[in-house]
């Protein structure tokens, strides 16, 4: 027996190198095909649990910061951008449509599993579109969306599984709440409404829309959220103007920043898939074409 235990504990640990390889081989095989490992990918799953239950509450509370793996500008917003043209309209040299997109459902399906994806562990509440808009309508099917917020925010609060807020101009719902009047690029705007039974105190809430700018439909919308005390998670955009962030002063273009800072709002972010950095897309013109957008 005395000379049979070196070959004994040496089998043991061949066991032992085998099971840590076959376990760091299964770790390996739950990253996705590209290598990129999701930071949120163990908040909430079934099967996955904190190391204790003292830590239990600690790991929900990071689990509603972190942030996923999609980034502005990287290579899936690239590739959306392709279908992202842009038009001289409403004397805009560059108005970007999302027609684009709205045609090609991989493409659209692509930025609803991308913006999904970036919410679903976060923990919110509710999912918030506007419709301000009333003479700007896209048809979809037999279906008539007044404005890109309500194009966007159904199909995303749908699979989060979430209730959808809607916002609307004046007059368009009972029961409701309206923010202050606001500016655009377009000029001032009288405020949006909430119905009064739809944002609960502590809710979060995140706010959807096709493209900011200078930001002062966001801001009317955040002012909604606040004063029926829910808290705006972010404000979530398929396309960011940087432009209109912090403008110099010279250059005359509305700050978005300044704006935020003005109505005590710059804590809350705002995030785009895709900048104008990488908008470069120039719609192909008919013969005869004439800017007949109204402003709106």
């Amino acid at each position: 027996m005395v000379h049979q235990q070196p070959r004994v504990i040496r089998v043991l640990v061949l066991i032992l190198h085998l099971f840590s390889f076959e376990s760091k081989a299964n770790k390996q095989s739950d990253l996705p095909e590209n290598g990129r490992i999701n930071p949120i990918a163990n908040c909430g799953v079934s099967g996955y649990s904190p190391p204790g239950m003292s830590d239990l509450k600690s790991h929900r509370s990071e689990c509603r910061s972190i942030q996923p793996v999609y980034k502005q500008d990287g290579d899936e917003a690239r590739e959306i951008a392709k279908y992202l043209p842009y038009f001289p309209f409403k004397g805009i040299p560059r108005f970007y449509d999302i027609g684009g997109f709205l045609e090609k459902p991989d493409i659209f399906q692509k930025i609803v599993d991308i913006f999904v994806s970036r919410y679903d562990k976060i923990g919110i509440d509710s999912v918030a579109g506007f419709q301000i808009r009333s003479k700007c309508a896209v048809i979809i099917s037999q279906y008539r969306l007044d404005a890109r917020g309500f194009i966007l925010g159904p199909p995303i609060a749908l699979a989060l599984r979430k209730p959808f807020i809607m916002m609307r101009k004046q007059g368009k719902m009972p029961n409701s709440i309206s923010s202050n009047e606001y500016d655009t690029e377009y000029g001032k705007r009288s405020g949006l409404t909430v119905q009064r039974d739809k944002i609960k105190k502590g809710d979060r809430v995140l706010i959807i829309d096709d493209l900011v700018a200078t930001g002062g439909t966001l801001s009317s919308a955040v002012n909604l959220v606040q004063m029926l005390g829910g808290e705006v998670v972010e404000c979530a955009c398929v396309v960011e103007l940087k432009m209109f962030i912090d403008p110099p002063e010279e250059t005359g273009l509305p700050s978005r920043t300044k704006l935020f800072e003005s109505m005590k709002i710059n804590h809350v972010p705002v995030w785009g898939l895709i900048s104008e950095d990488i908008l470069d897309v120039e719609a192909t013109l008919p013969e005869g074409y004439v800017d007949d957008g109204e402003e709106h």
